[in-house]
Formats: structure tokens, C-alpha cells, sequence
């Protein structure tokens, strides 16, 4: 559950700001500090090169105008003044003359560039490793002269400001990623509490609202907005659920009973000897008239979200069966083979009536139009995208490019205008399945036909909605 908790707030576009912005900062400070180290260094490297320069030209003036033994008692007197100068004066054999260090430097070896080194000499009467810089070169006759400077205490102050560095920059990091995960975990308690309540509008309670924190901060304005937005949603899903009653109860009535009284006037008509056809007809007509207004019916109810109350746990093949097992007789009669391969043990949280009746229309679509001898295939399994449904037909199919516009409402394709129908067939299904956070998946069937499947995510998420193909 932590681990779980850890990877939501890592995810977070707030986390992700802040450690940006962490990293940048923590960036730019290490090349500020870099930089200020490396002209510091610079700076003071040249200011103590100076000054063993002019060291260097003094005591060539010195050889020039009093040789050596001039030169070795001058290395003498300055090597007892305290401070940082240090000398050494020694023959082609590096046997010393004069200087203040014991032994030649193992890091200065020949004549040239500047150099550090480390030398040992007394403090306080103990052996001390210090750092030094300095300058050799060479003499005439095969003698050569080191002029340096103590440069220790720089030297510390450079070996601390390198070791603090990574320090500085690992807690700029850690303090930041602090930071960030504090700002990223008040901002997604924020956002869950909103995601919970859309959630549970979207499972169909509409009176839910999203909580205030009173901070009057932008989480709670936008709050403020959706509450308002969602007031008039349902008011608006109110007005249609009023208009749809009305509907239900204004025609569906009517059309019943103009059907009833069709039915007994035929009934007359036969028992006088007389020819009932097109009162026949007119009762056909009606009831296709009761059809499409019962599917537009159960089309809205589903897209509305009236009816989630009939979600239980259900069986997908016992489903699927009793569909098989309705329409064995009307592929018989038309000479069409009707199989449903043995289903796996799947069961989904669902609408138990809404399901049969879209794989009804699924089934019913795939006989009328497959050819006698054909085949209709249904089949349930797992998917690596989610649990399948599939009615597969040996049909004609529907061209890839109409099958966007094969899923919407009153829409007939060319080939099958001259079948009955009202064109809300796949409409019904794809709102079935948008109902169930599933897709509607039409595709081709080998050799030839349509495969129409239903998709339904794993898990059964009834609080994240997936887009159906209809859409």
C-alpha cells in the first residue's frame, strides 16, 4: 500500500515540477560554485607565480653580480626570515648549498613550469606535511635553484570547498525532493478527493459534490465550478428523465394499445372470412414503431446511467448461452450454423439484462446477414487488452470506412437498406458497452464477414471510464 502510495506521489505532475526545479537549482549552484572555485584558484595561483617570479629575478641578479657564493648566502638569509618563501639551492648532483628544505621535491625533477608539491618541516617540534608551489631552474655551471611558496592553507581551504560541494549539492537535492514530496502530497490528497467524487458520479450518484477546503486556493475555485457545473447536470439529467417518463408513459401506452386493437380487429376480420393483410401490416408496423421507441428508451436510460442499479456479478458464458440457445432455432431455420466455443470461467460486474440484449442485437445483426450455409461464431475470452465477447459472422462485413458511422443512431449502410431494421442496433450496443467502461470493436473475419467484439477492461473498473468505439 506504500510502495503504491510512493508511486502515485512520484507521478504526480506537482512531484515532477518540483524536482525540475530542484535539479536546476541544485545544477546552477554546483556551476556557480565550480565556477568561483576555479577563478579563485586561478586568482591565487597567479598573485603567489608573481611572486616567486620577482624571487626568481632578484636572485638571478644576485648570481650575475656575485655568483654563487653571493647567491647561496642571500638563499641563507632569506630562508631564516619567517614566512612563506621557500628555497633550495643544491649542485648538478642535488647536493644542497643552502635552503630551508631538507630534500629536493620527488614532483620537481627538471626545470620549467610551475609545479605543487609536498614537503615535511618542523612545527612545533613535530614533522608536518605541507603543501607547497614553486619554480625550478637552472643555473650555469650545473647548478640549479627551487623558489616556492607555502601554499597549505590554500590548499585546505581548496580540499574542503571540494569535499563540501557534493555535500551541498546532495542536500540541496534531498531538501528539495523533500519539499516536493510534501507540496505533491497535499496537491494529490486535493486531486483524490475530486477523482472520488467524479468517480462516483460517473457510477451513476449524481447528488455527489466535491468537498471545499476553505482555503479559497485555485483547488477551490475549480471545486466551486465543477459543484456548479454538476448542479446543472443534474438538473439537465433531471428534465430528461421528467421528459422521458413522459415519453414512456404518453406513447409507449398509445402505441400498445393501437397494437391490441389492430390484433382484435384482425381477429374479426379472419372470423368473417374477410382478408386481414394489411390490417396485418399495420400491426407489423406498429410493432416496429414499439422497437425503435424501446431501444431509443433503453439507449437514453444506459447513456444516463439509470440503470447501474441491476449491476451484479455475472457469468459472461451463461449470458452468452441463453442468447445461443433463443436464436438456435431462427439459424436453423435459416440454415446457418450457430456455435459458441466452450467458455472459460469469466465473470464480470455488470448488467445482466443490458449484455444479453446488446450480444441479442449482435447475434441478430450477424444471421440476417450471413447467407444460408453460413457460419456465427461466438466466443468469450481472455485478452491481453481485456475480456473479449465476440460474434463473428460469415457474412458480407462493413467496409473499414463505414464502420465509425455503422455505431451511430438511425444510420443504414448501403447494403442494408433493403432489410428491415431501424439502424439502432449497434447503437444500442456501443452504449451498452460505454455503459460497462467497455469498447465496441468492429473488425474483419477470416476468410470474410464482420467480427464484432466487446471489450470489457480487466478488473471491471466501474470508476474509469474507457471510450467506446461509437464515439
Amino acid at each position: 500500500m506504500a510502495a503504491k502510495a510512493s508511486l502515485s506521489l512520484l507521478r504526480t505532475q506537482a512531484f515532477r515540477i518540483v524536482l525540475v526545479y530542484v535539479l536546476l537549482f541544485a545544477f546552477s549552484t554546483a556551476a556557480l560554485l565550480a565556477f568561483t572555485y576555479w577563478n579563485t584558484r586561478r586568482t591565487l595561483d597567479a598573485q603567489t607565480d608573481q611572486i616567486i617570479e620577482a624571487e626568481i629575478i632578484g636572485l638571478s641578479d644576485v648570481w650575475q653580480h656575485l655568483g654563487l657564493r653571493g647567491l647561496a648566502e642571500t638563499v641563507r638569509e632569506r630562508s631564516q626570515q619567517s614566512g612563506q618563501g621557500l628555497y633550495l639551492l643544491s649542485d648538478g648532483l642535488r647536493h644542497i648549498i643552502a635552503g630551508n628544505l631538507d630534500t629536493w621535491p620527488r614532483t620537481v625533477a627538471t626545470p620549467g613550469n610551475f609545479v605543487e608539491f609536498d614537503y615535511e618541516r618542523l612545527v612545533d617540534g613535530k614533522p608536518e606535511s605541507r603543501r607547497a608551489r614553486g619554480r625550478m631552474f637552472a643555473l650555469p655551471g650545473d647548478f640549479v635553484l627551487l623558489v616556492a611558496q607555502d601554499v597549505h592553507e590554500r590548499y585546505l581551504t581548496t580540499r574542503m570547498f571540494t569535499t563540501t560541494l557534493p555535500w551541498t549539492v546532495g542536500l540541496i537535492l534531498l531538501l528539495g525532493l523533500m519539499g516536493g514530496a510534501l507540496m505533491s502530497r497535499n496537491m494529490l490528497r486535493r486531486l483524490d478527493s475530486i477523482n472520488r467524487t467524479s468517480g462516483e458520479i460517473i457510477a451513476g450518484d449524481l447528488t455527489r459534490r466535491v468537498p471545499l477546503a476553505g482555503s479559497g486556493d485555485e483547488f477551490d475555485t475549480l471545486a466551486e465550478n465543477l459543484n456548479r457545473m454538476l448542479d446543472r447536470i443534474e438538473r439537465l439529467m433531471k428534465g430528461l428523465r421528467e421528459v422521458t417518463d413522459s415519453v414512456a408513459h404518453d406513447l409507449r401506452t398509445p402505441l400498445n394499445r393501437l397494437r391490441n386493437r389492430l390484433e382484435e380487429m384482425a381477429s374479426r376480420f379472419i372470423a368473417a372470412g374477410r382478408d386481414a393483410e394489411e390490417v396485418e401490416r399495420a400491426i407489423a408496423e406498429a410493432d416496429k414503431l414499439i422497437g425503435t421507441f424501446n431501444a431509443l428508451l433503453l439507449i437514453a436510460e444506459t447513456d444516463a446511467g439509470t440503470t447501474r442499479a441491476g449491476m451484479t456479478t455475472l457469468d459472461l458464458g451463461s449470458v452468452a448461452a441463453d442468447v445461443v440457445e433463443l436464436y438456435d432455432p431462427v439459424a436453423e431455420e435459416r440454415h446457418i450454423s450457430l456455435v459458441m466455443a466452450p467458455p472459460p470461467p469469466i465473470s464480470i460486474e455488470g448488467n445482466r439484462s443490458l449484455i444479453a440484449q446488446a450480444l441479442v442485437n449482435l447475434v441478430d445483426n450477424a444471421i440476417k446477414y450471413t447467407p444460408e450455409g453460413g457460419r456465427v461464431t461466438i466466443a468469450i475470452a481472455h485478452g491481453i487488452a481485456g475480456i473479449d465477447v465476440t460474434v463473428a459472422d460469415s457474412g458480407p462485413g462493413i467496409p473499414a470506412e463505414d464502420r465509425a458511422r455503422a455505431v451511430e443512431r438511425f444510420v443504414r449502410l448501403e447494403a442494408s437498406r433493403n432489410s428491415p431494421g431501424t439502424g439502432l442496433g449497434l447503437s444500442l450496443v456501443a452504449a451498452v458497452a460505454h455503459f460497462h467502461n467497455a469498447e465496441l470493436l468492429l473488425e474483419d473475419s477470416v476468410p470474410h464477414g464482420l467480427k464484432a467484439v466487446l471489450r470489457f477492461p480487466h478488473g471491471a473498473s466501474r470508476t474509469t471510464p474507457v471510450k467506446s468505439a461509437a464515439e
